[in-house]
């Protein structure tokens, strides 16, 4: 596994953009450490102490990412009061599609009854950010005047819940924004992508795909659910959240002290407040929703957004840091204007 994951990668800016608003939504039902205790054997108080996670939520087994996504979907439309038909674009942030084949954006469309493009986009807990860079590049171009952009993830479904040290860690969850054309300063200041496909065996799912299609004796081994080596892994988003909050801040001619809110991939609080103590970054500043949600994927960023938004810390201005990363690997790092 590279060390070194950032700085060969270029940092860009993009502006013009707006998020008009946001929407948010989870399984009713939670699922407490102590009932992990009696599924799988694990500490409640391990859990605790080597994540922040107290509970997470699981969908029930008729619902499915794209349930989730529509109505988060939904309530964000409701909250810009704007009607379905005027959507123009819609993309689907997920590594937990419905199927493998049709894309849930497919799905998710039908279900709001929009008429428009639809797409899903894979870069798993990194999800949100590339879909976010993407629509905003239609909505700058000018290519799309309301483009929804979803992060949503159903992990529940891809977990073994006998593995007392991956199982407790994922949640279900989709939050949802709608980009459209904004002031010259608004979007991001500066932003990164990255990808490190060389290091993909450390997290993924050896079992699904072309390489290794599902057969019976894979599906009783149990290499089609999510596997992850978690040392490395841990290492490696301390270092590249650190690395790449540094570079964008920089180009975007800012000082960390100018951040105003900091919104990190929700997979673990002690990789969140390791890559911010490091920093020096103020932890009143740093959103946490993972001690109620768990690590949602692709839904975290969004979903802590949302949270934000409510809370009234989001106004015109504010300079929001935002970092996804994850299986692939993959990553995007980015300071946002409201």
């Amino acid at each position: 596994m590279s060390t070194d994951a950032s700085p060969q990668y270029p940092l860009r800016r993009l502006m013009g953009v707006q998020i008009a608003a946001v929407g948010a939504n989870v399984p009713d039902r939670v699922v407490t450490n102590a009932e992990l205790q009696a599924l799988c054997g694990v500490d409640p108080d391990w859990i605790v102490q080597r994540t922040g996670i107290v509970e997470r939520r699981h969908a029930p087994p008729n619902e499915a990412t794209s349930d989730l996504a529509a109505r988060a979907a939904t309530q964000c439309l409701e909250r810009a009061g704007v009607a379905p038909s005027e959507v123009d674009l819609l993309l689907v942030g997920t590594f937990t599609p419905d199927y493998l084949c049709p894309s849930t954006a497919a799905l998710v469309q039908h279900k709001l009854g929009l008429r428009c493009g639809a797409v899903d986009l894979n870069a798993a807990c990194a999800g949100f950010m590339y879909s976010l860079i993407t629509g905003m590049q239609f909505v700058a171009a000018g290519t799309s005047k309301r483009c929804l952009v979803i992060g949503a993830d159903c992990n529940s479904r891809i977990l073994d819940s006998r593995d007392s040290k991956i199982y407790p860690l994922f949640g279900d969850g989709a939050g949802a924004v709608l980009l459209t054309p904004g002031s010259p300063d608004q979007g991001f200041l500066s932003y990164t992508l990255g990808a490190d496909g060389g290091s993909c065996e450390v997290l993924y799912r050896p079992v699904g795909g072309s390489l290794h299609p599902f057969t019976a004796e894979t599906a009783s081994d149990g290499r089609h659910f999510l596997l992850m080596d978690g040392k490395p892994v841990f290492k490696w988003a301390v270092r590249l959240v650190e690395d790449t909050i540094r570079e964008v801040t920089k180009a975007a001619e800012l000082s960390l002290d100018q951040l105003d809110l900091v919104l990190l991939h929700q997979a673990n609080l002690r990789i969140i407040h390791g890559a911010t103590g490091a920093l020096g970054i103020d932890a009143a500043k740093v959103a946490v929703n993972l001690d109620r949600y768990g690590n949602t994927s692709a839904a975290s960023i969004p979903l802590a957004l949302e949270q934000c938004v409510q809370q009234g810390r989001v106004q015109r201005g504010t300079r929001i840091m935002m970092s996804g990363f994850g299986a692939g690997l993959a990553w995007g790092t980015g300071v946002w204007q409201w």
